[in-house]
């Protein structure tokens, strides 16, 4: 654990689910309800510093948030990421894509197709379906990861 590592110091983060190994938040963004991190718990920089069994354990705690994704919400398309730059503290992203979203299909990082404010009304109602399909999605989440 190190002290000025944001995500060693676990704080009002939505937490979905945990074990001693990951962590599985929320993360929070209005565009994207159910985009979800996992989280390693100890502080580590990159993939190949776990050893090999860690990294296949890793790794199907993010595949099994993807299978639910797609069970669950049914997306067009997942986009998995794995940076670190900014926070060097192993943690993906399962992004779960949409062709009503503000960026699609282009990254959830990059320039919008329209603003907000400009809006249609087919991404205003996905994302209400969206934010009313959020807690059966995360309790399908807990459950399955309980699993692994």
């Amino acid at each position: 654990m190190t002290d000025s590592c944001v995500l060693c110091r676990a704080s009002d983060e939505p937490l979905i689910w945990q074990n001693g190994q990951v962590r599985v938040i929320d993360a929070g963004d209005v565009d994207y309800p159910c985009y979800t991190r996992v989280i390693w718990q100890q502080h580590v920089k990159e993939m190949t510093d776990l050893s090999p069994a860690g990294q296949i354990r890793f790794m199907r705690f993010v595949f099994c948030v993807e299978s639910v994704q797609r069970q669950v919400l049914n997306p067009d398309k997942i986009n998995l990421a794995q940076f670190g730059t900014m926070v060097p503290h192993l943690h993906w992203h399962i992004i779960p894509r949409f062709r009503q979203d503000r960026h699609f299909p282009g990254s959830t990082w990059g320039s919008p197709r329209f603003t907000r404010s400009e809006a249609p009304a087919e991404w205003q109602e996905h994302l209400s379906q969206l934010n009313h399909l959020k807690p059966d999605y995360h309790q399908a989440l807990a459950l399955a990861l309980a699993e692994i």
